[in-house]
């Protein structure tokens, strides 16, 4: 037993989670900040702490996480840090840029990797990984797009001799429903995941046994580090979801939102650990393709596509990485020094970004194909 290295690890898990938290906001309330259907403060607040709320409902993606991907008998807490760091990682750099991604598939990926590094293709159970993961992230997409799609289409059709003002009026209202359904949702899903770290940390601690569920004090804390970081709001990730895909309405903000929160919901029954990112993208796809006239910015989907291809493979690299410095170092020594140089990567990032701001002011100004709104840029210097 190591309990500093223990400790870590924990810290960096609660860490993830939060950049889970505000990295995926905007999955919840990207449409209803984009229709005006709430204000973009009011939003990350109920999304919080719905978050909250929804982070007790449920431990299937959490057993998942701990025992369905990859052999405990191979994991060490070195193995669990280098994997969460992986995740970090990837989840910071996409939020930098904007770019909805998966952190579900970050941490998997980051996992993965560490595990290879450590205990070879063997220490991985690829069963459970395509079945659980990779399956899901390729059909949630599609199924939620074409759930989506039809509710968009059913919406104008069925409401098309009720005057635009009255109906996005109606809708609008709706839509809080819709995206509330949708951070309760995300909470059964996504704070699991980092349960299910900790828990799998705590295995290989010796500090459980295998099999063992997550304890009372992880679910708690990873409740409150999600809640936490979608209350602080990713508004770069906002304002591409919002702003970046479709120009959106209040009907189809609320046929993305019910699709959305029916596709997640269904996913965590069967502890499937889907992307709730790959599921609210493509149910934004669907309102554009549902509705006649819409504007898709297919250049934007193909980026973020792009990102998506590169999440587990990018993630599982720098889990490998960190586990081959930290291993080769030893001990809680080697821990730390990877440790220390995340928290110094992690305010580096942060700094360049408030050079390039987006916030709650200028996450809905109209999007000109760039993620900061141009009256907020800096002035080149000649």
């Amino acid at each position: 037993m190591n309990d500093g290295v223990l400790a870590l690890v924990v810290v960096t898990a609660l860490a993830f989670d939060f950049t889970n938290g505000f990295h995926d906001t905007g999955n919840a309330m990207a449409t209803s900040i984009a229709t005006g259907a709430l204000p973009p403060k009011v939003a990350v607040a109920l999304s919080g702490a719905l978050n909250l709320v929804g982070a007790f409902l449920s431990l299937s993606v959490a057993a998942t996480i701990a025992s369905g991907l990859v052999n405990t008998g191979d994991v060490t807490l070195t193995v669990v840090f280098a994997g969460l760091v992986g995740g970090i990682t990837w989840n910071l750099l996409t939020w930098f840029f904007g770019i909805p991604s998966s952190s579900s598939h970050a941490l998997i990926g980051g996992v993965i990797g560490s595990t290879i590094a450590a205990a070879g293709s063997g220490g991985v159970k690829w069963h459970g990984v395509v079945s659980k993961v990779i399956i899901p992230a390729g059909l949630s997409p599609i199924i939620a797009a074409l759930i989506a799609t039809v509710g968009t289409y059913l919406i104008y059709r069925l409401s098309r001799s009720v005057p635009d003002g009255t109906r996005n009026h109606g809708f609008r209202i709706g839509q809080i429903g819709s995206a509330s359904l949708v951070s309760l949702a995300h909470g059964t899903n996504d704070a699991q995941k980092t349960m299910g770290i900790i828990t799998l940390a705590l295995i290989a601690n010796g500090t459980l046994h295998a099999g063992a569920e997550a304890p009372t004090w992880v679910i708690i804390s990873c409740a409150i580090a999600i809640s936490a970081g979608t209350y602080l709001g990713g508004w770069r990730v906002i304002r591409t979801l919002g702003k970046g895909l479709v120009e959106i309405d209040s009907p189809q903000g609320m046929a993305a939102e019910s699709s959305s929160a029916a596709t997640i919901l269904l996913s965590s029954h069967f502890g499937y650990s889907l992307s709730t990112t790959h599921v609210a993208t493509g149910s934004i796809l669907g309102t554009g393709l549902g509705r006649r006239g819409a504007e898709v910015r297919w250049s934007v989907a193909g980026r973020m596509a792009t990102a998506w291809l590169l999440t587990l493979p990018a993630a599982g690299l720098v889990g490998a990485a960190c586990y081959g410095i930290a291993a080769g170092i030893g001990g809680t020594a080697g821990v730390a020094v990877v440790f220390v140089v995340l928290v110094l990567a992690c305010v580096a990032l942060y700094w360049q970004a408030r050079k390039t701001p987006v916030s709650h002011h200028n996450v809905n100004e109209e999007w000109d194909g760039g993620l900061v709104p141009a009256d907020t840029r800096e002035p080149v210097a000649a």
